[in-house]
């Protein structure tokens, strides 16, 4: 029971989308825990894998895989050089001129990338900016340059190919390693591969990567079974009424366990018993879901909500949101089993 993260499958969803890019470094993104499945697991694992080049939002999250990582792996912090942050062991992505002023006045000698803003108008220097700052910043000898794709995952998007352009003006006779695909942006093709991809939501089961293996399965105890006679309510506001005798088991998870209670308003949300469906039933609340398991031959302890044939863009689609959000969502209190 509880969320169990199959290491292997992250593993060989890495290798399987560096192979879309044999001619780039394959770069692996742990930020936010590894997207919410434990970073201290996930990146030494990757590392296991061939990932040398590791990417973070912050550098918290930097310090806290460093030391799970050998010393030949390259930490990159996509926040850059935020003031008063400890560095030590970590390279910032600078994003603007003050960062760089910044960074290169507290370690002058401290290794350090470049983030560019090709089109997003997010993060990175814009053309003007760097325009100024080019001569000096790459006289210090920066580890990569790279810039991030606002559209990567509608590959007819007219932004990508203008993106691409802007990367390449702005980088032309760059001859530090060039980045600019993140998982969307390695599945576009050759063209916008250049020296290193940062694989990110792909690894972990996630679309655009169609053809990823399910990493996640996330299992439900069940508390409680009850029968419920016609007629009878389940839950908040009684959303659901029986309209024959029902059997109805309460599982141990709910909204501050990453699951939305906007999941359930289609009204067409499935528990798994195996291969079999189970309706749930009623509203979801804090830390309770109430599911309907009359067709079960048997109650089993606990009822799976993430598996192969339930996975995060599904549950993402019912909430109206991305498969990213599932993921990072899902809340501490899942006993967690690494396979």
């Amino acid at each position: 029971m509880g969320l169990i993260i199959d290491l292997s499958a992250i593993q060989a969803n890495f290798k399987t989308l560096a192979e879309r890019a044999p001619d780039a470094r394959p770069g692996a993104v742990v930020k936010a825990d590894a997207y919410g499945l434990g970073a201290v697991r996930v990146a030494p694992a990757l590392y296991q894998a061939g990932a040398r080049d590791f990417f973070v939002a912050l550098a918290s999250e930097g310090r806290t895989i460093r030391q799970h990582l050998p010393d030949d792996a390259q930490i990159f912090v996509l926040s850059g050089h935020m003031e008063g942050e400890d560095l030590t062991g970590l390279i910032p992505l600078l994003n603007s001129p003050a960062q760089f002023f910044r960074d290169r006045a507290l370690r002058p000698r401290g290794p350090f990338g470049i983030q560019l803003d090709s089109g997003m108008n997010r993060l990175g220097f814009e053309p003007g900016e760097w325009a100024a700052v080019r001569t000096e910043a790459l006289a210090a000898e920066p580890l990569l340059v790279m810039s991030h794709l606002a559209c990567a995952d509608e590959p007819e998007h007219a932004a990508n190919a203008g993106q691409l352009a802007a990367f390449r003006t702005m980088t032309q006779g760059v001859t530090a390693p060039l980045s600019l695909a993140a998982t969307g942006g390695t599945l576009l093709g050759v063209d916008y591969h250049f020296d290193l991809v940062r694989l990110g939501v792909g690894m972990y089961g996630g679309l655009p990567f169609a053809d990823a293996q399910p990493v996640v399965t996330l299992a439900l105890p069940i508390i409680q079974t009850r029968e419920v006679r016609v007629g009878e309510s389940v839950g908040y506001g009684y959303s659901w009424t029986a309209t024959r005798p029902s059997r109805v088991a309460t599982v141990a998870a709910g909204y501050a366990d990453g699951l939305a209670r906007a999941l359930a308003r289609g009204g067409d949300l499935q528990l798994w018993a195996g291969d079999r469906a189970c309706p749930v039933i009623g509203r979801i609340s804090m830390d309770l879901i109430t599911v309907d398991v009359t067709d079960l031959p048997d109650i089993p302890v606990s009822l799976e909500i993430l598996n192969a044939r339930q996975g995060v863009d599904a549950l993402a689609e019912r909430s109206g949101t991305i498969g990213y959000e599932i993921l990072t969502s899902l809340g501490q209190r899942y006993p967690r089993t690494y396979l």
